[in-house]
């Protein structure tokens, strides 16, 4: 039988040594991901995990977005492409597609599917920014990153309204 891989305690272990290599200042608590061709940072805090995306049961009757419930643990989330959400095309169906578990303390079985996770990422000295109330960062290659606000999009009602 394969040991399953505990993401949490992964990147835990992956902080850890990175702290221990003398870089106990650099604090990082963001996931890097991809959605639409562009780059996203999700607060780890809002994450209970990120896996492929299972065998999905379709909804019918759902808006474009929601594709539809998976099992994780025993538990049923509901999974929404973030691109298709956006307006932004959609998730291309590839093997590096993946589903961030929305953590539990938000009280929601959300799951959401982005195109890539890029990894672990720190933006404390990215210069940051902000346009149309959302926050931006620029990295030291000039890349532009948006910041996912886990807690805002579970707030919205079309977010919440997955019935067409």
């Amino acid at each position: 039988m394969s040991r399953r891989l505990d993401l949490r305690a992964f990147q835990q272990d992956l902080i850890n040594r990175m702290q221990a290599q003398g870089r106990a200042d650099e604090q990082i608590s963001t996931l890097g991901v991809q959605i639409a061709q562009q780059n996203w940072l999700v607060d780890m805090h809002d994450l209970g995990g990120a896996l492929p995306l299972p065998p999905l049961t379709a909804a019918p009757l759902a808006k474009p977005w929601f594709l539809g419930a998976i099992s994780v643990r025993g538990a049923l989330y509901g999974v929404t492409d973030l691109a298709a959400y956006r307006r932004s095309g959609k998730a291309s169906g590839a093997a590096a597609n993946r589903v961030l578990l929305v953590a539990e303390r938000h009280a929601f079985n959300a799951a959401l599917l982005v195109e890539r996770v890029l990894g672990l990422r720190s933006a404390r000295n990215w210069t940051p920014s902000e346009a149309d109330g959302q926050v931006q960062y620029r990295d030291e290659q000039g890349n532009c990153w948006h910041k996912l606000d886990i807690p805002g999009l579970l707030a919205q009602p079309e977010f919440l309204q997955v019935g067409v």
